[in-house]
């Protein structure tokens, strides 16, 4: 397509955007900057890809708003489109070019279906997938092979459930939420009693439950606890291979990386950003706008809109400063033998 109709199927975001008055090419994909060929649609933000506009084939790149790197995309002919956050624009972009894989509604023949199910309309359920006793299905809902969906179940409308993953009793996953392949969700939490005779199990009789669009990576895990519910907040965001404790309780709008885990009951306030790795001990609190850096491990509480860094995890500024003086220990040692020699 040219980019002039590009423009017109984004909508109301380019109402607001400057683009090259003169150049108008077909498009036909998107793609990184710096694979980019002479038909695709690519952007810069600023950082170390502002470089590669001296050297990209892309039709078209999205800019930041910058008059150097608009002055360096005429040079070479290429048409550009002006906008202040060119990652936003770019991913809207890929919505246009890019539709995800969904089926037709319909049921199919080796699925297995409880007939006390309700399903909604315009259901999908494909081959092998399993729904139990009184499990509800929403409108729209997808279901992907090899799916379990266990009794008392409740899915959302529009809710993707990716193949082979496992929605175990009374979860309740809200509107668009997206679970990828091998997650499980309302496995039993880790409770045992210690006795003289070994663990004692104690029963996991609570709930998980999902606000709407929640959207959970592969081969993560949500367990429910002993008693009440483990509660993930509205458009929270979960990368591959994270771990939810039993009874946690985690805000709206939050996004882990992968390999995050949560020891159970852990508060998490809202638009938390955990990055990979991060460990959170048992009933930690991390408060909203809260930031913790990558293999970092949470003892006790951060503050709302604090960022910490470390193990234990410390104030970032601390932090720094701390990874300052470790590249000195070395010669500070060195400094402790000559004096313990000197002055023994």
């Amino acid at each position: 397509m040219k980019l002039s109709a590009l423009l017109a199927q984004l909508g109301n975001p380019a109402s607001s955007l400057t683009t090259h008055p003169d150049l108008d090419p077909e498009i036909t994909s998107v793609s990184a900057v710096d694979e980019a060929n002479s038909s695709d649609i690519s952007y810069i933000d600023r950082g170390p890809f502002t470089n590669c506009i001296d050297t990209t084939a892309a039709a078209v790149l999205i800019l930041p708003e910058d008059a150097s790197l608009k002055e360096r995309a005429i040079a070479r002919k290429i048409a550009w489109i002006e906008t202040k956050n060119p990652r936003m624009l770019f991913a809207q972009t890929i919505d246009v070019f890019y539709k995800p894989y969904q089926p037709e509604p319909s049921i199919h023949p080796s699925a297995v279906i409880d007939p006390t199910a309700k399903l909604g309309k315009n259901v999908a359920i494909a081959a092998h997938a399993v729904v139990g006793a009184n499990a509800v299905i929403g409108d729209d809902v997808c279901i992907f092979p090899n799916v379990v969906v266990y009794p008392d179940c409740t899915i959302g409308d529009r809710t993707l459930l990716h193949a082979n993953c496992t929605i175990q009793e009374r979860s309740i996953l809200g509107q668009d939420c997206v679970i990828h392949s091998g997650v499980v969700i309302g496995a039993e939490g880790f409770g045992f009693v210690p006795t003289r005779e070994g663990w004692y199990k104690m029963q996991q009789s609570g709930y998980v439950k999902l606000g709407d669009r929640v959207e959970i990576g592969c081969n993560s895990t949500i367990d429910r606890p002993a008693v009440g519910t483990t509660i993930v907040g509205d458009d929270t965001k979960m990368d591959n291979m994270v771990h939810i404790g039993h009874g946690c309780q985690i805000g709206r709008a939050c996004a882990f990386a992968a390999q995050v885990g949560l020891a159970g009951g852990v508060e998490v306030g809202d638009r938390v950003i955990l990055a990979g790795q991060v460990g959170i001990a048992n009933t930690a609190k991390i408060g909203s706008g809260a930031i913790v850096s990558s293999k970092s491990g949470v003892t006790s509480r951060v503050g709302p809109g604090e960022t910490y860094s470390g193990y234990p995890a410390v104030d970032h500024r601390t932090y720094l400063k701390v990874s300052a003086i470790y590249s000195k220990i070395p010669e500070l040692y060195q400094w402790y033998r000559r004096m313990k020699k000197d002055y023994p």
